[in-house]
């Protein structure tokens, strides 16, 4: 644990990382600075007011970019700047069974982030450990790591988290992806890649990558681990050596030094990630083959990690069905609540996992600078229609227009943003029949109309349930 006893530490934000870290540092820092220009209990409401002469140490908030005039102005002063992960590491406690601070796994990537941290951590705790879900998911990881109860730490990290961390050496590693997404706050895709790869730095036991992303590979390949640290891959095709796949309709491991495939179980075991027809989700099969490979990294129980992941569901607004209409002969019309698909690459895979021409698409919000003609270019046949919400609709629009002309699009007018989620379902209603999914992965962040992509959630569900309550059997 690091002395900070003779340090003056500003705290920039009071938001859930920025309270932990006040938290956790009450009794360790000789003074502790706040500063939140909105929350009234903080010490400062301006960084103008930061004397960074008599400052060691920054603890910045993800919601700061490296561009922000404050931050620079503490580099300028020869200012630390941590992460709440970079302060979490450097204060772990000693685990009070083992006497050694707690092994953390490192979960990042574009996608995938939260049901793959849920995932391991729900494998790990069926083998007797404690475990805990912690970092970007929204519970603190500052007290997490001075918790001596805390046997591992599933944490998902962010890039934002990630950017001003440089001391991790993580037992456990993964990056599930890497797509356009946040590029405005990394200052491009180099910058945005580079933050996320440090979580493959000294790895100790076990680095996995997606093996069908080119550029996680790429990281893979170049990562310098621990000595005895082994590179596994995960695919959604036929495993090679050093992989984990499927064949067959089994998962299928190749990962233990021979080659040799082994059978592990049938994807069809994952009835909550499939569809109604047994079909799996691919980006959901793809977090169970990610949280396998880190939970064995961690010597788990094979048959104990896999009996858990048979029974986990995904969290909220991750590919949920949240009412349903039921038709003659079987086809119930179903809405499906994706909202947590903040990116165009999140929404390719929740598109990609229906029927071709079945899919009322219900896209739009904040583009964060993205562009979506990959996307329709790749999905449009499983579109076959969109309604499209929010305040930043050209991008969307225009990749609709230009890849998928045929694609009939009623646009939903951004000016009353109390309605907008009612008229959209109401929209989208008049395209349904039999079999179809209303589905609404945005592809975009939603803090321009709603609160958050939770709040946008649960709006679509009320509006679904409402739609469906009026409409009646048909």
């Amino acid at each position: 644990m690091e002395d900070l006893s003779e340090k003056t530490i500003v705290i920039a934000g009071l938001g859930v990382s920025g309270r932990s870290a006040l938290e956790v540092l009450q009794g360790r820092a000789k003074r502790i600075i706040t500063v939140d220009e909105r929350k009234p209990e903080a010490d400062l409401h301006s960084f103008e007011d930061v004397d960074w002469d008599r400052v060691d140490i920054v603890v910045t908030s993800p919601g700061f970019n490296p561009r922000t005039p404050f931050l620079l102005d503490a580099q300028r002063h020869d200012v630390a700047i941590y992460s709440e992960v970079e302060l979490a590491w450097r204060l772990r406690a000693a685990n009070e069974r083992t006497g050694k601070p707690a092994p953390w796994i490192g979960i990042t990537g574009t996608n995938g982030k939260t049901t793959t941290t849920q995932m391991t951590s729900a494998a790990l705790e069926a083998c007797g450990l404690r475990a805990p879900a912690v970092g970007n998911i929204g519970n603190a990881l500052s007290h997490a790591a001075v918790d001596p109860t805390n046997d591992v730490l599933c944490v998902e990290l962010s890039s934002f988290q990630l950017h001003f961390t440089q001391s991790l050496k993580l037992d456990c590693a993964v990056i599930t992806n890497i797509a356009d997404d946040h590029l405005d706050w990394h200052g491009g895709m180099a910058n945005y890649a580079a933050d996320k790869s440090k979580v493959f730095c000294a790895v100790k036991r076990v680095l996995v990558f997606n093996a069908d992303d080119e550029r996680v590979s790429r990281l893979a390949a170049q990562a310098v681990t621990a000595p005895g640290c082994r590179k596994v891959g995960f695919t959604l095709h036929e495993p090679q050596p050093g992989q984990l796949g499927l064949s067959g309709g089994w998962i299928v491991d190749r990962s233990d030094g021979t080659g040799q495939p082994v059978r592990i179980a049938p994807v069809a075991d994952f009835t909550h990630l499939c569809e109604p027809d047994g079909t799996p989700y691919p980006h959901l099969i793809a977090d169970v083959l990610t949280a396998l490979a880190l939970a064995r990294g961690m010597g788990a129980d094979l048959s104990a990690a896999l009996e858990a992941l048979r029974r986990f569901s995904p969290g909220d607004h991750r590919i949920e069905t949240i009412a349903q209409l039921p038709v003659k002969g079987g086809r119930s019309i179903r809405f499906v609540d994706d909202s947590k698909a903040t990116n165009a690459h999140a929404a390719n895979a929740s598109l990609a996992s229906f029927a071709p021409g079945s899919v009322v698409w219900i896209a739009g919000g904040l583009a964060k600078g993205a562009r979506f003609e990959q996307l329709v270019a790749h999905c449009h046949d499983r579109i076959k229609a969109a309604v499209v919400i929010g305040v930043d609709q050209k991008p969307i629009l225009e990749a609709l227009r230009t890849q998928a002309p045929q694609i009939p699009v009623h646009v939903i007018d951004p000016a009353d943003a109390s309605t907008v989620m009612q008229r959209a379902v109401e929209a989208a209603g008049d395209f349904v029949q039999a079999g179809d999914v209303v589905l609404m992965a945005p592809a975009c962040a939603s803090m321009d109309q709603f609160v958050s992509y939770a709040d946008r959630g649960d709006q679509f569900a009320v509006q679904a349930r409402r739609w469906v309550s009026d409409h009646g059997a048909k």
